[in-house]
């Protein structure tokens, strides 16, 4: 069973229905043992990186996530802001403390040019890495994605698996272990977001 964790924040319906379009069964839950138990987790979300971790350990879901993920290795996938809640900090209204899964900060973009529009949205190719490749399995090394966001996670390289440009080359993909990340929104990419969440399930199925 595919968990959708919903903490109040998350785009869950487009999420589920994608699946569902793909064959997979899913259920959604903010219940903190459903989320410990399952077998793999997709932690979707749009908004305030500050309020969604405050709903996080409002209702005890970090210490799920941390069970699950961290102790019982179940595989998982942040999407959008989910992506970013994996990070150490995000900076938005402020330093919070993220889950601390993948090192790193959110910081919002940052140009010279005022004309430059934030939040940066639409389609925008992401160019995979060799760490990407059991991600990409059928799409290629640049592909296009719809994004929407004005924050992107600053990292090492060794946990990049994707990069976007956007007037500089950004994280758009990102991998430690069993817990992957994805800036854009596959739920929202057509075919190519599909085949995407297609590949991270199937990666993943036999060691869920």
């Amino acid at each position: 069973m595919i968990t959708i964790v919903d903490y109040k924040m998350g785009n869950l319906r487009s999420v589920r229905n994608a699946l569902g379009f793909l064959g997979y069964e899913s259920r959604v839950s903010g219940n903190p043992d459903e989320i410990a138990d399952s077998k793999m987790l997709i932690l979707p979300g749009v908004g305030s990186f500050r309020e969604a971790m405050k709903n996080i350990r409002e209702t005890g879901l970090e210490e799920a996530l941390n069970e699950g993920v961290l102790n019982k290795k179940r595989p998982i996938l942040g999407i959008c802001l989910g992506m970013q809640l994996l990070a150490s900090e995000g900076t938005e209204d402020g330093i919070t403390k993220g889950l601390n899964w993948i090192p790193g900060t959110v910081q919002k973009f940052r140009f010279d040019d005022p004309w430059i529009r934030l939040p940066h949205v639409g389609f925008n190719a992401v160019h995979f890495k060799e760490t990407g490749r059991n991600l990409s399995e059928g799409l290629g090394e640049s592909v296009d994605f719809y994004f929407v966001h004005s924050y992107h996670f600053v990292c090492e390289d060794k946990y990049v698996t994707g990069e976007t440009d956007y007037h500089q080359l950004f994280v758009s993909s990102v991998k430690r272990n069993n817990i992957c990340g994805m800036q854009f929104h596959p739920e929202k990419s057509q075919c190519n977001g599909l085949k995407l969440l297609k590949n991270f399930i199937n990666t993943h199925l036999n060691h869920a």
